[in-house]
């Protein structure tokens, strides 16, 4: 979550963790074999980004910590709430974004979900 949205403050790492939490959770579109957080953040393609950089291997700090506890506990942040995509871009939000709509933005992060017909289990 801190290499992903550091930049976004709190608020915007535990979307992050919304989005992840909701990916292990989730049993439809590109996560049906996604059952572990471990699966979530390495998955390929679509796992996390920061994966490839040395700050996401840095120790996480006692914060960091205090913040994924908090997802994985069940908290939910709007526009994160549902949502399985996110990312940075260089504009405005698109509307969709490979097919699923945007549900808001946080700082410098799109948000995207997919419908309740589409994934019943987030």
């Amino acid at each position: 979550m801190r290499a992903e949205a550091e930049g976004d403050g709190e608020l915007g790492m535990l979307m992050v963790g919304n989005v992840g939490v909701n990916r292990v959770r989730a049993d439809c579109l590109d996560f049906p074999d996604i059952r572990t957080l471990e699966d979530m953040v390495f998955q390929r393609p679509g796992g996390f980004e920061a994966t490839t950089k040395s700050y996401f291997y840095q120790r996480a700090r006692p914060m960091d910590i205090r913040l994924a506890e908090r997802v994985i506990r069940g908290e939910r942040f709007h526009p994160a709430t549902r949502s399985l995509w996110f990312f940075m871009p260089s504009g405005d939000c698109p509307a969709q974004w490979y097919g699923q709509w945007n549900t808001g933005r946080f700082k410098s992060h799109c948000f995207f979900s997919p419908t309740e017909s589409e994934c019943q289990t987030i």
